[in-house]
């Protein structure tokens, strides 16, 4: 996960050079940002199907290969179709990445132990920022932002091999331990996504999303050419904020997973928990089209805002996991990841807009403050919908059998 979420930032940190060499406007940029989010909600869906049928390991393997292959033919041909093309092969060999490493990490920790788990996971991509956003301003003052990629597709190819080598497929005391069919039924899928529950996680997870895909293409940027600091003291800058959401993200897993184990109910301590970080980020990102003068201000907003933001990547496939018949789990966790990631398709090309039509700093500010309107209404959504329990209860009683036993 660290080595996917430098391939994902790679774009955002050298959008600089790169507009300014191959003269792209604002919104042929953003559209290159939306490119890579176009497969992916395809591809996530497929990959998800995948893994309820195939080992996650061989998965996770041409996964890691085929995104970082297709980085190598930016150095080459660096225009606008190209660039796309391989942002386009970038987000097929990503979609399935998120949810297929969950069901790979679920296999291995029973359900009162994976919140911290996918926490570490979370770690891999927070680590990933910190480190592009210090090195590429580097790479890209050395030996030009084309350089990049190529070190990129040397990193993720050793990776594959270490894979190879030592990847497991782990097996919780939740997992069927022989060749026999689970011996739980088939629920429709369409039943499942009109679940509340699941609702309510794939409209949290979306304005996740929606954050996430700002933060990957326009921060950066933001930072270099809203707030006016060089390309390297914007790299550092950026480093420093998502090095703050690291703690923020290990912290409030844990007091999830704390609350989980002393009784709480899921519905409270993983649903509203993350709804209520949500709504407290957007607040925060709305904020930063109407804070006092000073980038500083500004900058801890930001800060805060995107520490609050990805516990809803640890807790809401937790809290799908609770919920869905566990041979679907797979294509589940998928199918949200995969909805979601829409927003990853809309928030860099809607943002671009804004950059273009106001001037300096105003139209970044005012795409976040979007983002944090539509935050603050997901995470109203979800904390009105999602209830584990009763959604579990409900799914189930649909089955077949004795409801008796179903209870028991």
């Amino acid at each position: 996960m660290l080595i996917n979420s430098v391939d994902k930032v790679v774009l955002g940190l050298v959008a600089i050079p790169m507009m300014d060499e191959l003269g792209l406007t604002p919104k042929e940029f953003g559209s290159i940002g939306s490119s890579f989010f176009w497969p992916f909600v395809l591809s996530g869906l497929v990959g998800g199907f995948f893994a309820n049928r195939y080992k996650t390991k061989l998965m996770i393997l041409g996964m890691v290969l085929i995104w970082s292959v297709c980085q190598l033919p930016i150095v080459q041909y660096a225009s606008i179709e190209a660039i796309i093309t391989c942002r386009i092969l970038l987000g097929i060999g990503q979609g399935p990445a998120w949810p297929v490493a969950i069901h790979a990490l679920y296999k291995w920790f029973p359900d009162d132990k994976r919140n911290m788990p996918i926490a570490v996971l979370a770690l891999g991509s927070g680590l990933g920022l910190v480190i592009a956003g210090i090195l590429i301003p580097l790479i890209t003052a050395a030996w030009g932002w084309r350089a990049n990629f190529v070190v990129l597709a040397v990193i993720g190819c050793v990776w594959a091999l270490i894979w190879l080598v030592v990847g497991e497929e782990g097996k919780s005391e939740q997992e069927p331990r022989s060749s026999a069919p689970a011996p739980v039924a088939v629920i429709p899928y369409l039943r499942l996504l009109l679940d509340r529950t699941v609702l309510g996680c794939i409209a949290a997870n979306f304005v996740g999303y929606w954050s996430l895909a700002i933060g990957l293409t326009w921060l950066p940027a933001y930072f270099e050419r809203g707030l006016g600091f060089n390309g390297i003291a914007s790299g550092r800058l950026y480093s420093f904020v998502i090095a703050l959401t690291v703690p923020f993200g290990f912290g409030l897993a844990w007091w999830s997973q704390f609350l989980l184990r002393t009784g709480v109910s899921s519905k409270t301590a993983r649903g509203r928990f993350l709804c209520c970080s949500l709504i407290l980020a957007g607040f925060l990102f709305a904020l930063i089209y109407i804070s006092p003068p000073g980038d500083w201000i500004r900058v801890a907003l930001v800060a805060i805002g995107l520490g609050c933001t990805p516990i809803v990547y640890s807790l809401s496939p937790a809290i799908l996991a609770e919920v869905v018949p566990l041979p679907q789990r797979g294509a589940m966790l998928a199918i949200n990841n995969s909805i979601a990631s829409l927003a990853g398709i809309a928030a860099p090309f809607v943002t671009a807009a804004l950059i273009q039509d106001l001037s300096g700093a105003r139209g970044y500010e005012a795409g976040f403050a979007l983002c944090g309107g539509l935050m603050i209404l997901g995470g109203i959504f979800g904390a009105c919908t999602i209830d584990p329990t009763r959604s579990m209860l409900s799914i189930r009683g649909r089955i077949p059998g004795p409801r008796a036993a179903l209870v028991g």
